[in-house]
């Protein structure tokens, strides 16, 4: 039986590279994976390809959610063993919804990876979506400059962090960090 499975974690967690490992997991099994990411993210996107890469360098093509939702029932005409969604915390509640339609309905799972919250600690619309639908939730767990897991993502400028202004600010990776409760309450992004 198919499931929607959710794994989320901070910034730096490497959910992007567990993401493309699944994939190439996937198809090293000679079955058919299919990768998208959430529209959002069009860093790494060059000559109208749309490419997923993780910090560590790997990369691969990949589809849109928008384009893939449109069109499920379409694409899905050539089946796929698994359909992977990166920065899926960008993802529409009717965009999760499709996801859920794809494991119900078509019997394929889904895989998706993303943020659970943004740097003032709300939930993210894609990621509030999972967490109520996903069969399986699995946190990828990351570190704090203390040592402690990380699970607060903080955007900080050259006078500290951050805890106002837009949810989405694309293109500014190197403005965030993964810190844990206290260090992101107190706003310490490294030891005094």
């Amino acid at each position: 039986m198919a499931k929607l499975y959710f794994y989320y974690g901070a910034m730096g967690a490497s959910k992007t590279a567990q993401a493309l490992m699944t994939k190439f997991n996937y198809e090293e099994k000679g079955q058919k994976a299919l990768l998208l990411k959430a529209d959002l993210d069009t860093r790494d996107d060059r000559d109208g390809k749309h490419l997923i890469r993780s910090r560590v360098g790997l990369e691969s093509e990949g589809g849109l959610l928008s384009e893939f939702c449109d069109n499920y029932q379409e694409i899905l005409t050539e089946r796929y063993d698994v359909i992977i969604v990166d920065e899926a915390q960008f993802a529409t509640r009717a965009q999760v919804s499709v996801l859920c339609e794809i494991v119900d309905t078509f019997n394929i799972p889904v895989v998706t990876y993303g943020l659970r919250s943004d740097f003032q600690g709300n939930l993210f619309t894609g990621s509030e979506a999972l967490l109520a639908c996903a069969d399986q939730i699995l946190e990828i767990k990351t570190m704090c400059w203390c040592g402690k897991k990380a699970t607060m993502n903080a955007r900080f400028n050259e006078n500290g962090i951050i805890k106002e202004g837009d949810q989405i600010v694309m293109g500014a990776g190197s403005n965030y960090t993964a810190l844990c409760r206290k260090h992101w309450k107190l706003g310490m992004l490294h030891p005094m």
